[in-house]
């Protein structure tokens, strides 16, 4: 098996360590295969891939895309480290408002899965690019956010004062976003 599968605190998020096959010359590693990610609980298409390149301390989120386009994303970084993290928004979810964070980075090759019905960010601990794919494409008008710093989540983020673009320091706290994720329901 390519891939090992692990489902974090909020089991819908996964953590994904692809077998890496190193010597001398480098490495090789497959990043994605539809037939072990679907037998593992990942059944979405993905249509869309991003790369974002970020200096240290930017950090970007907490994004999500509402129904009926909301995406999901599958998240793995190329070069430095992040701090992913994950905030369950399914209304009526047991984890509603609760979030999970893992260290991404160029050498330990991990991905985070990160369904419909979260909000997603990272925090760029050292000149970093991210890669991810998306279960659909970007929709402007169904684009939207939540605070990073909003205290009814209290991320416990690893840096005090994050570089922020103008729009999400904007972003509204969770009780105050738009959101149309239910549990069970359409997440």
């Amino acid at each position: 098996m390519p891939f090992s599968f692990k489902r974090l605190d909020i089991p819908d998020v996964i953590l994904i360590e692809p077998k890496v096959f190193g010597d001398e010359r480098g490495f090789f590693m497959e990043t994605y295969k539809a037939s072990e990610f679907k037998n593992n609980g990942i059944t979405y298409d993905f249509v869309q891939d991003n790369h974002s390149r970020s200096q240290k301390n930017v950090l970007r989120g907490l994004h999500y895309q509402l129904h009926p386009k909301a995406q999901g994303k599958l998240v793995r970084c190329v070069k430095g480290r992040i701090w992913d993290v994950a905030v369950d928004i399914r209304k009526g979810s047991p984890w509603f408002g609760k979030w999970v964070a893992v260290e991404l980075s160029e050498e330990n090759k991990l991905m985070l899965w990160v369904p419909p019905g979260f909000a997603h960010g990272f925090v760029a601990l050292e000149d970093s690019e991210v890669m991810y794919k998306t279960t659909f494409e970007y929709d402007k008008e169904l684009d939207s956010g939540i605070r990073w710093n909003d205290p009814d989540i209290n991320i416990n983020w690893p840096i005090k004062n994050p570089i922020l673009s103008e729009k999400d320091s904007k972003l509204p706290y969770l009780k105050e976003a738009k959101n149309n994720f239910e549990y069970g329901v359409n997440s």
